[in-house]
């Protein structure tokens, strides 16, 4: 059922109305947002840059604070769980790119390898369009063939993952005490992770029961999709300046 009709909005797709929704969106997130996906605040910047020794409680709310806050990861999140409906699903998805990014983050930051901010955020960016597009059916459309969702989720989790590690490297944390604080990062990071999940699928459920959800959830991802497309525009033009 859920294929049929995603099948039907890509085939019967208005050119100009997506158009005029990718602009709309594109234009409203460029307006507004002018931060990185990953960047933080000056104050948790500096102290980052300044802290030295264990700090676990700190490195616990920088993590959540940064899972919360992070537009890139929630719309990509909320694109993943989109039709997904029963818990041990959802539990599986989400597994998965909590086992991507966490792998990233950690080896990245340890074995200090980071990706541009630029580029990784680009990327992190397609992640969503991607994501808007397989939610919409286009691959089958298009192509013929319907990507495994499963492996696609945790190889953009292993993305997104560079793109905390990368930040967190741009900003020299300290090496004393790196694993235990990188290690309590990572767990706030699943925690946000978890209090936007739950954020985000009780919206979704009360939005299911409504007989609009089917044409509106059209509507969600081409915005979702321009979301996207806008986030790597934002990142490929600072490239370009930088």
């Amino acid at each position: 059922m859920q294929y049929h009709l995603r099948t039907r909005w890509v085939a019967e797709t208005n050119p100009l109305r997506v158009m005029l929704l990718l602009a709309i969106a594109a234009g409203l997130l460029l307006w507004a947002g002018t931060a990185h996906a990953h960047g933080v605040t000056l104050g948790d910047k500096g102290y980052i840059q300044e802290v030295t020794g264990v700090k676990i409680i700190p490195f616990l709310y920088l993590g959540a604070k940064h899972m919360v806050t992070g537009y890139d990861h929630l719309l990509f999140l909320f694109g993943v769980i989109f039709f997904l409906y029963g818990m041990k699903q959802i539990g599986t998805y989400v597994t998965l790119f909590a086992i991507g990014h966490s792998t990233t983050m950690l080896a990245g930051v340890w074995f200090n390898f980071g990706i541009n901010s630029y580029i990784i955020d680009a990327i992190i960016g397609f992640s969503v369009v991607y994501k808007a597009l397989d939610n919409l059916g286009a691959f089958r459309v298009w192509f013929g063939v319907q990507p495994n969702t499963k492996v696609a989720t945790l190889i953009f989790g292993f993305l997104h993952g560079f793109g905390l590690s990368s930040k967190i490297l741009d900003y020299g944390i300290s090496p004393d005490g790196l694993l235990p604080n990188l290690l309590a990062f990572n767990v706030g990071v699943e925690v946000g992770q978890l209090l936007a999940l739950a954020a985000i699928l009780l919206v979704m459920t009360r939005w299911r029961a409504r007989p609009s959800f089917a044409r509106q959830a059209y509507v969600a991802n081409v915005l979702m999709m321009a979301a996207g497309f806008a986030l790597m525009g934002y990142q490929l033009v600072g490239l370009a300046v930088a």
